[in-house]
């Protein structure tokens, strides 16, 4: 009976000391290494670490289930000055599950590939009022599903600002993404055969404000209800921005129940630059949530055997044309609550002897038509 009774305390008592998750402070401002807190810790086991100052330090995250790395006000990981290891991220999330980041900054230099990497399956990663600054971003690769809320990016250089690949999935809530006035290259958002959902986002000033190539696809959804933020903004202030949109490679854009706002896209000379180009066999649904404005280059271009829907969008005041369609593509204007207002572009409706634009009798305004393939309704005469 004692044995029993001492037994059945044991468990109790291990459960007790299971359902207590470890919380810890780490001080970099006094010494202190973040990583060597990480070591010490049971990978699967629930823990909070609290971070005070400035980690100099490359930090992994491998394995872990249910950690939280909170950041007090100022905390932030610097990437060191060497790397022999040959570290490919300043903070990289590996092989992990239920992780949660939250007010930390974490800056890189132009050595490395990117601030943050989350990698190996990892599931449930949420990084909440995060900043990055140096060189890539975020990097979510290798199937992983990532939440970003808050999350500002300031890229120096590198190539994008938030990439999602290897069919990963990631959700972006109230995200900011920018960069400097320079002659670098960049992608506000890269996508290549991984899929994005995303709300109340504003990208400044990219080449490319979101890229969308390898079957990857982005939704415009409104699917966090906490937050009032819904649109996304891709603007040029700074008249360095080629594409607002790229849509190559069998890859699609979705507009949900959102409006995507892109103004002064594009280049004086025109071409295939401008607010939207969907090409080499790709989609876009708009829906009556495009919002293309004074577009430098094209307003909506559609290439290479693709497609594009528009129901009550608006494309105006382009320097050059407003909805283009060559190359074997199409597209349409499907009957909506609301007309696709397409005006006030050097010529509204342009297409090729090869691509057809049908719906013309749900376009309004277009007053300046340079297309033969016309159709006033969504088919030809059907049986």
């Amino acid at each position: 009976m004692f044995r029993t009774f001492a037994m059945a305390t044991l468990l109790l008592a291990a459960s007790w000391a299971t359902a207590d998750p470890v919380a810890i402070t780490v001080d970099c401002g006094a010494g202190r290494s973040l990583s060597a807190a990480l070591a010490k810790l049971d990978k699967s086991a629930p823990a909070t670490v609290t971070v005070k100052g400035t980690c100099t330090e490359f930090v992994q995250v491998e394995g872990f289930n249910g950690l939280t790395l909170n950041g007090l006000p100022g905390a932030a990981l610097q990437q060191p000055a060497s790397n022999p290891q040959g570290n490919a991220y300043v903070l990289s999330i590996y092989d992990s599950q239920a992780i949660t980041v939250n007010g930390l900054a974490v800056n890189s230099l132009s050595t490395i590939f990117s601030g943050i990497g989350i990698g190996g399956g990892s599931h449930g990663i949420r990084l909440q009022n995060v900043a990055t600054d140096g060189s890539w971003g975020i990097v979510v690769y290798e199937a992983c599903q990532v939440w970003l809320v808050n999350v500002t990016v300031n890229i120096t250089s590198g190539y994008a600002g938030i990439a999602a690949y290897d069919k990963s999935d990631v959700h972006i809530v109230n995200g900011s993404i920018g960069r400097p006035a320079d002659s670098n290259f960049y992608a506000g958002i890269a996508v290549g055969s991984g899929h994005i959902t995303m709300q109340g986002t504003t990208i400044r000033d990219m080449q490319q404000g979101i890229s969308i190539d390898g079957s990857g696809s982005v939704d415009l959804v409104y699917f966090d209800s906490i937050v009032a933020a819904h649109d996304v903004i891709i603007n040029n202030p700074a008249g360095t921005n080629l594409n607002g949109v790229i849509v190559s490679d069998a890859s699609s854009l979705n507009l949900g129940n959102i409006k995507l706002r892109i103004a002064h896209a594009g280049q004086s000379y025109g071409s295939d630059t401008g607010a939207v180009l969907v090409t080499n066999g790709s989609t876009m649904n708009a829906g009556a949530n495009l919002i293309v404005s004074g577009s430098q280059g094209q307003g909506v271009m559609v290439a290479n055997n693709s497609h594009a829907t528009l129901a009550g969008s608006s494309i105006t005041g382009g320097a050059h044309g407003g909805l283009v369609v060559v190359n074997l593509s199409t597209a349409g204007a499907t009957e909506g609550s609301a007309l696709t207002t397409i005006s006030g572009n050097a010529a509204d409706l342009f297409c090729d002897s090869k691509s057809q634009i049908a719906g013309t009798a749900n376009i309004a305004n277009a007053t300046s038509v340079q297309c033969a393939n016309l159709l006033s309704g969504d088919y030809e005469a059907l049986p």
